[in-house]
């Protein structure tokens, strides 16, 4: 199943020395646009790395009585 991605890839050309800031966009997001950003490279992340959507671990801890 192919998620559809959010944010769209966006193709500028500009000379060497005069690329425009990444900082300067960010700071015209808001903070919830960020943060949704930020989580969907987290969860591209975690699909690459392990082929899989990654989830809690059980711990179990047996105790002697």
């Amino acid at each position: 199943m192919k998620r559809r991605r959010k944010i769209q890839p966006v193709l500028t050309i500009s000379r060497i020395g005069e690329e425009p800031s990444d900082t300067a966009y960010w700071r015209t997001q808001t903070p919830q646009a960020r943060v949704a950003a930020l989580e969907e490279i987290r969860r591209e992340y975690h699909g690459w790395k392990h082929g899989a959507e990654p989830r809690l671990q059980r711990v179990y801890r047996i105790v002697e009585r």
